[in-house]
């Protein structure tokens, strides 16, 4: 009986090598079902021959199967338990080669004729998906792409000229890659060639692939020059040499809706003494209207053009973010110095300086001992909005480019000559002021005066009174960006957005001279 099974399964071999094709599902049962007959019997006896007219016995089924297969047969008889075990791994093989092949795309006959080992296998299957494209990773990264884009976003920021503080820690190694060869090589992690096939294509090739990948959140070439750009703009945002950050407060809005600020006062109420009896006297705190604020939003957009990317033009990660960065901060630094120039009505319908608010100078002059004095008085004298003394003191003078050194010669002069008192006087603006007022110098100031009298001013500490304040989004400081689609454009484009407003928050933290003409 088991030589009727065996040759039943030597039978399906033979037709299926014929045909040049695997055994069929109906055949492969039938198959194992005849496997499961012959091991139900006994066993031949270790040793046994050949069988009269050619047949084989049990213990050589391994070998038939290989000859079908391809693979020359081994004489003789085995031992019975391990021509099982390898007539098992052999249809195992044959099963994993059937499964990957169908889960790739690829045709198994010939590695199934072959009698290739599915290391030789899966290394196919590989080289198969980088060829014809890999499907999409949705789940988490590993952390060797994460750091491949680090790698290559501080190496390109650092071509690019621009200090990168603390880079990753394979950013040197890949410092001499142009544009091409990361994108190659960002292509060849995600799948979608070999470095060898990548290395081929033309520029232009390899541009209508990354445009191809533009908007695709897996694809790591578009990541790296947003990483880059990202870094790029808020160092350069940073950079920015703009003095309204010093003497300015700073605020944040939620929203765009306008937003009508009342701030709490202790005034209207006070401490009462209170009598034998105990009794507390009741008083109400008072609320006084603040200006309304209103958040602006500014923006552009910018372009790495095909032309760029072609001639290899890493300096655009650069110069382009770091221009647009640099434009958003000096549109904020004018537009606080245009409202102090410009002196606009505020909240309570008076202008910002104005002699009903006791902050302004309208004899204008230069910086001198006598007129910083008396500016410093006026700032002592402001009171609350219920009359209360809140002694303001200066903590910045705001003068034009070329009045800074003046002003520091002054606030430096240890003795003064001084009408009425005499020479050799100690000079109280350097004893008192000197380590609690610093100087800022702004040529804005310079470019709104022009031929005309510049003014210049006085500040408190923005924490202690207000005066200037630039509100936020949500508190968000630096410029936003974020890649678009531009339909009919050979480029990759940025959107660059951020949201800001000027504000008078209060006009007691200032106080204004009108100056003079600048020689």
């Amino acid at each position: 009986m088991k030589d009727k099974w065996i040759k039943r399964q030597l039978a399906l071999l033979a037709a299926a090598k014929a045909e040049g094709r695997n055994l069929t599902a109906a055949e492969q049962t039938e198959f194992d079902e005849c496997q499961r007959q012959i091991e139900a019997k006994e066993e031949p006896p270790a040793g046994c021959g050949v069988p009269d007219g050619g047949e084989r016995g049990v213990g050589v089924i391994v070998s038939n199967l290989d000859t079908n297969l391809g693979t020359p047969s081994a004489p003789g008889a085995e031992d019975g338990g391990a021509s099982r075990r390898a007539a098992d791994a052999e249809r195992q093989r044959i099963c994993d080669i059937i499964a990957l092949c169908r889960q790739t795309g690829m045709e198994p006959d010939q590695y199934i004729k072959d009698e290739s080992s599915m290391d030789t296998v899966r290394s196919a299957a590989v080289e198969y998906l980088l060829r014809h494209g890999a499907p999409v990773v949705v789940g988490p990264r590993d952390s060797s792409a994460d750091n491949f884009r680090d790698d290559a976003r501080d190496a390109l920021l650092m071509q690019a000229g621009v200090e990168v503080e603390s880079p990753a820690q394979g950013a040197e190694a890949l410092r001499g890659m142009s544009l091409r060869d990361i994108l190659i090589e960002s292509m060849a992690r995600s799948g979608l060639g070999t470095t060898t096939e990548l290395l081929r294509r033309s520029r232009n090739d390899l541009w209508d692939s990354a445009a191809r990948d533009f908007l695709s959140p897996t694809a790591d070439f578009p990541a790296i020059l947003d990483n880059a750009m990202n870094k790029s703009i808020v160092q350069q945002y940073q950079l920015v040499p703009a003095t309204f950050e010093l003497w300015t407060s700073k605020g944040s809005l939620t929203d765009f809706k306008l937003a009508k600020n009342h701030e709490y006062a202790l005034g209207g109420g006070d401490f009462y003494k209170v009598n034998e009896g105990g009794e507390l006297k009741h008083s109400t705190l008072q609320t006084e209207l603040l200006p309304n604020r209103k958040l602006e939003t500014y923006g552009t957009q910018f372009t790495m053009t095909r032309e760029a990317f072609i001639n290899d033009d890493i300096g655009f990660l650069a110069a382009m973010p770091g221009q647009y960065a640099r434009k958003a901060k000096r549109k904020i630094n004018r537009q606080v110095y245009e409202r102090v120039y410009q002196n606009p009505a505020i909240f309570d319908g008076a202008p910002l300086f104005d002699a009903a608010h006791k902050n302004l100078v309208s004899a204008g002059s230069a910086p001198g001992i006598a007129v910083l004095e008396k500016m410093i008085q006026m700032m002592g004298m402001q009171t609350d909005q219920f009359g209360e003394s809140i002694m303001v003191e200066p903590a910045f003078i705001i003068v034009p480019v070329g009045w800074g050194m003046r002003v520091n010669q002054i606030l430096g002069t240890a003795e003064i000559d001084v009408e009425g008192i005499g020479s050799h006087t100690v000079n109280v603006l350097n004893t008192q002021y000197r380590s609690k007022v610093r100087v800022v110098e702004e040529g804005t100031l310079n470019v709104l005066a022009g031929e005309n009298a510049c003014p210049w001013f006085m500040a408190a500490d923005p924490r202690l009174v207000k005066g200037m304040q630039v509100d936020y989004l949500n508190g968000v400081t630096t410029p936003t960006f974020r890649r678009s689609e531009k339909a009919g454009y050979l480029g990759f484009v940025w959107d660059i957005w951020m949201d800001w407003v000027v504000n008078e928050a209060d006009f007691r933290g200032l106080l204004r001279n009108d100056g003079v003409k600048l020689g």
